[in-house]
């Protein structure tokens, strides 16, 4: 079977922000205690957080983590977390059935992201809360000094301002799920006078506002329509959330459902530049798509682990290599679609539906979903390429029309390097990929690696990370044409060196 992409010099879809590559550590299971901090582990640093986790997130390279939650967020009051630790109260944490002892609060993370080089893209409760809280934590968070909040971080030992730039407001408001859930005029209202207030104490920060939690509710569409005609001038982004897997064990129906995801963004686009239209403004709102992931392993026997215990060790996904497949598609997708995607966190980080597993006190590991990630958010930094792509394709009960081949080419100028990731969904053929290069010279093959011929439940475990990248050495260059052959069912990563 045969593909190919032609590429031309100066074709741009887009400027990749950096914060495409973020992440989501939430209170909850062991994310946190048990995950990232662990006091009585041998390799955890002198405020109880494990280096040897640090070590593999700084090879994620994740420029951006959402914090403290998620549902979490609905039910959490900010001020338990601040101040002497052994003076802090231990809470019900009704959204996941836990005791939230407030070891880690708001000094103690930013200590850890600040340390990693990670900005914070922090959190508002607007389910229990509203606009108080959230004004008195941007005073707190962000104000200089010389007002009762910002004197008080002071006292708590931060003398200078966190200087939080990316601000969520709320999580999933119209979930009935959700502690706090609210109509889409009651949410438009609130986040409306909310984001003008947090604003009012600094101007400088980005706000966003939560889209539909899942496209496939009713309430799709008309939520952000309502939502936007309340907040559109006073924040920056709009959230969108979706989560993917495999409970029908078809594998080529799941390799296609980011289909799925393309069409959600480009849905959500259309009903932001309607607003704008109907509104006669300038501003284009962008979009963060700060949740996102594969989600399904845990759905069922999650209700089974005990409740009201510290930590409780729900979500606890175990990747397997089809799943590395899927998670490659959906990256793919997010860079086609970073004219718009500015933001994206993968949920989560550690331990809960994540890319770092750990042992409680042991060993730590990277899921099949690791690879992936980093490999692209290291390569896949600068411009993303327009390219046009010439596949065959096949169908499945939920999508027609699938090409192959999914693939996106990125330019790096700081590293001189053009970058392809590619995704063979071929079950059975090998690919030959011809990328056809207008208006660069290419001077040599710099990487290729590929993720492949493993058995499609194949996982990584403590000790043994079977899933991983592999040399590929079926790739011929010419200084216009690259050919590759991708294997069934595969991952691929190409680094080229362009010629100044």
């Amino acid at each position: 079977m045969k593909a190919k992409v032609l590429i031309n010099k100066g074709n741009v879809l887009s400027e990749i922000d950096d914060r495409l590559y973020g992440s989501f550590i939430e209170h909850m299971g062991r994310a946190v205690y048990g995950g990232i901090f662990d006091p009585s582990h041998p390799m955890s640093d002198n405020y109880g957080f494990r280096d040897d986790v640090k070590a593999l997130v700084k090879e994620l390279n994740v420029p951006l983590i959402r914090y403290p939650g998620g549902n979490f967020l609905s039910g959490y009051n900010w001020e338990d977390g601040i101040g002497p630790v052994a003076e802090r109260p231990r809470r019900l944490d009704l959204a996941w059935q836990t005791i939230e002892t407030n070891e880690v609060g708001l000094h103690e993370f930013m200590r850890w992201a600040n340390e990693l080089g990670i900005e914070v893209d922090m959190g508002v409760n607007l389910g229990t809360r509203g606009i108080d809280a959230a004004r008195n934590l941007v005073e707190y968070c962000n104000f200089p000094g010389g007002t009762y909040w910002s004197d008080l971080r002071k006292k708590h030992g931060a003398s200078e301002p966190f200087n939080i730039k990316t601000w969520c407001l709320g999580n999933e408001m119209d979930g009935s799920w959700q502690i706090g859930a609210k109509t889409a005029e009651e949410y438009g209202r609130l986040a409306c006078e909310t984001a003008k207030v947090m604003k009012l104490v600094d101007e400088s920060i980005e706000l966003v506002v939560c889209g539909t939690s899942i496209s496939t509710l009713p309430s799709f569409g008309t939520w952000e329509q309502t939502v936007l005609e309340h907040t559109y001038e006073y924040v920056d982004y709009l959230s969108l959330h979706m989560y993917y897997g495999n409970p029908e064990n078809d594998i080529g129906n799941y390799l296609a459902k980011s289909l799925d995801m393309d069409r959600f963004i480009k849905g959500v686009v259309a009903i932001c530049d309607s607003v704008k239209a109907r509104k006669k403004t300038e501003k284009t709102l962008n979009l963060a798509f700060d949740e996102w992931n594969i989600w399904y392993h845990t759905l069922e026997t999650d209700e089974q682990i005990e409740k009201w215990q510290v930590a409780r060790p729900v979500l606890e996904d175990i990747y397997t290599f089809e799943d590395a497949l899927a998670f490659g598609c959906l990256l793919i997708t997010l860079l086609k679609n970073s004219d718009r995607v500015k933001i994206a966190c993968l949920a989560q980080l550690v331990n809960v539906i994540a890319p770092i597993m750990t042992e409680t006190g042991g060993e730590v590991w990277r899921q099949t979903i690791f690879y992936p990630f980093q490999q692209v958010s290291t390569y896949g930094r600068g411009k993303v390429l327009v390219t046009d792509v010439v596949s065959d394709k096949y169908d499945t009960k939920d999508f027609s029309e699938v090409p192959y081949l999914e693939s996106v080419v990125v330019e790096n100028d700081k590293s001189n390097e053009l970058v392809i990731f590619a995704v063979n969904r071929s079950q059975n053929e090998e690919l030959s990929l011809e990328l056809a290069i207008q208006g660069y010279n290419i001077e040599s093959i710099k990487d290729c690696t590929t993720i492949a011929n493993h058995g499609l439940k194949t996982v990584n475990e403590q000790g043994q990370e079977r899933v991983k990248p592999e040399t590929n050495n079926q790739i011929n260059m010419s200084d216009t044409q690259l050919d590759i052959r991708l294997p069934a069912l595969s991952w691929n990563m190409i680094r080229l060196t362009k010629r100044d």
